[in-house]
């Protein structure tokens, strides 16, 4: 499987942000999101492993996880402390990282330290109120597109209520601090406020940030977005500071 390291100036060894891309699981890649993941890197001043897992629909559900797993050992067999790994993506990404620590914490292993979520695809069954609410707003993600990908991803006879395809329905207890950053102008708006509430009642620690009048990941166009670096900045400076509770 490829993964990508950036290292910025000042990064901190010790200290990895473990990205998974978006797409929706079918679409994506380290070059699409390679900015994205070396500027976070640079906020959180610490080095980020980026990794090309398998997309669908060659590769449907579970290949997705069994290689998120795969990039967790890499770095734990490189001597980095759980406490010194923050795991986050996008879209897609952000349902992958939800997934890993779920399976995680199942197996009763240690954690990481964080989790950073942004625009995350948490619920597969589209039962989402802004996906209607939204849909004149949103540039880029409809339902109609949203269900082709979760059809090629997850298909028939797989349930999409899964927690770990659906991971709005996972039992969320003990989870680690999450931040989850979201545009008001999403379509998946619903997904990350819902997120946010079900982390909250499972006594997670959760910051829920929604950007006005921004899209779906809109700091991947980072270079071009003053939103964009300022959102990078808030999530690096979520990251740094939980590290240094651990």
């Amino acid at each position: 499987m490829p993964g990508e390291w950036s290292i910025a100036p000042g990064s901190e060894a010790k200290r990895v942000l473990l990205y998974f891309h978006g797409g929706g699981y079918c679409s994506g890649s380290i070059l699409s999101h390679r900015r994205l993941v070396t500027e976070a890197g640079r906020a959180a001043r610490m080095r980020t492993l980026a990794i090309d897992y398998r997309l669908a629909p060659e590769h449907p559900f579970p290949a997705q996880h069994e290689d998120a797993l795969a990039a967790w050992r890499f770095l734990r067999a490189q001597g980095i402390a759980p406490e010194h790994i923050a795991v986050g993506g996008d879209s897609a990404g952000g349902n992958l990282t939800l997934s890993l620590i779920s399976k995680l914490r199942t197996a009763r292993e240690r954690l990481p330290a964080c989790a950073w979520l942004l625009s995350p695809w948490t619920d597969l069954t589209m039962s989402g109120a802004t996906l209607a609410s939204r849909d004149l707003v949103d540039p880029l993600i409809h339902k109609a597109y949203l269900e082709e990908l979760a059809d090629a991803y997850a298909p028939d006879p797989m349930d999409l209520k899964d927690p770990l395809i659906s991971p709005l329905f996972a039992d969320l207890k003990g989870f680690p601090p999450t931040l989850i950053q979201v545009g008001s102008a999403e379509t998946l708006l619903s997904d990350a406020t819902r997120m946010a509430e079900a982390l909250g009642a499972a006594d997670v620690e959760v910051n829920l940030e929604i950007w006005p009048h921004m899209i779906h990941a809109w700091p991947v166009w980072n270079a071009a977005l003053a939103d964009g670096r300022l959102a990078l900045a808030r999530a690096g400076e979520f990251i740094r500071g939980t590290m240094g509770r651990r």
